[in-house]
């Protein structure tokens, strides 16, 4: 009687009280060593929260969870491998906002970035801090508003690259504004900010974490931030929105997709485990650390959603700013 009672005790304790290595009882999934593929380069920052996640992942599933780079034609490759990878969860691809302007960028796909794939989870977004150089007579970004008013075409806008995350960022802020600069592509961040600092380019938007070390330094003036709402690491800076610039949110995001046809009951396994550890406080600190907003929270569907809302934004944007990629 004493062991039945056990027994009993133990299947209808409370879930909450069970350790995440409870992720071994969802679904089959996954069968075998999974690949998340990353279609960056290995050491980048997507690579670095991708491997994170892995390493966790792999400590609480059956099966390992290995990271794979790869790279090629921009984020064109890694997608490929995943869109014709078998349609059983294995193979998963860890992609940014890369994913939703590829038809508009590229005409030619080996894949339709929609079609062919099913998103499991978004992990988490990344806003973007707009800077200028210290001699622009602009303290706030109304301010800067009205100078890039007042001077239609005079001052450059940096790019880390065209088409990319931060140039379509930067031509969304001022088509929501109403304003014109000048785009000055560039390749990568570490080519931008020497001419950032020296004035040779007035104005850039990075990514939240990098820009603000720059601020900090004292290096660029911080305006304002791309987010929705402020976030923890520059609660002083107001969103675009704030500054009366509405609808020009803008992220470099992270988010898991699995080939489409993969069946429902292996993706919705797939998104309770990156879910649990995008809850882990190790992983949340880590990211933010990144000033990563965490998403713990989001469901296939809701992924698929905001997955295309991104698509139509960006696309439109493309259109609008006649942005090519040569």
């Amino acid at each position: 009687m004493h062991r039945r009672t056990l027994l009993t005790a133990m299947a209808t304790a409370p879930l909450a009280t069970a350790p995440l290595g409870s992720l071994r009882a969802q679904p089959a999934w996954p069968t075998q060593s999974v690949r998340l593929v990353v279609p960056f380069a290995a050491g980048g920052p997507t690579d670095i929260p991708a491997r994170m996640l892995a390493e966790e992942l792999s400590k609480r599933l059956p099966q390992r969870v290995v990271v794979e780079n790869r790279t090629g034609a921009g984020v064109v490759v890694g997608s490929d491998v995943v869109a014709k990878a078998p349609k059983d969860g294995n193979t998963l691809l860890y992609n940014t906002v890369a994913h939703s302007v590829l038809r508009g960028l590229f005409p030619q796909l080996p894949f339709d970035p929609i079609a062919d794939f099913a998103p499991v989870a978004l992990l988490g977004q990344i806003p973007l801090v707009l800077l200028v150089n210290k001699d622009v007579p602009a303290q706030t970004m109304p301010e800067l508003l009205a100078l890039l008013r007042a001077n239609p075409g005079k001052y450059d806008y940096a790019s880390s690259g065209n088409g990319g995350a931060v140039h379509l960022g930067t031509e969304l802020m001022l088509k929501r504004a109403g304003v014109r600069a000048n785009h000055v592509p560039y390749r990568g961040t570490g080519a931008v900010m020497p001419d950032l600092l020296a004035g040779r380019v007035a104005i850039y938007m990075d990514v939240a974490a990098t820009g603000l070390s720059y601020a900090a330094r004292g290096d660029v003036r911080a305006l304002a931030i791309s987010a929705g709402q402020r976030i923890p690491q520059a609660p002083q800076l107001p969103t675009f929105a704030e500054c009366g610039v509405a609808d020009a949110e803008s992220y470099t995001w992270h988010m898991v997709l699995a080939p489409a046809g993969t069946p429902a009951e292996v993706v919705q396994a797939a998104n309770h485990a990156f879910n649990e550890v995008m809850k882990l406080p190790p992983v949340q600190q880590k990211l933010a650390d990144m000033a990563m907003l965490v998403r713990s929270d989001t469901t296939p569907a809701s992924a698929r959603a905001y997955l295309l809302s991104e698509i139509a934004k960006w696309e439109a944007i493309i259109r609008e700013a006649g942005i090519k990629v040569e």
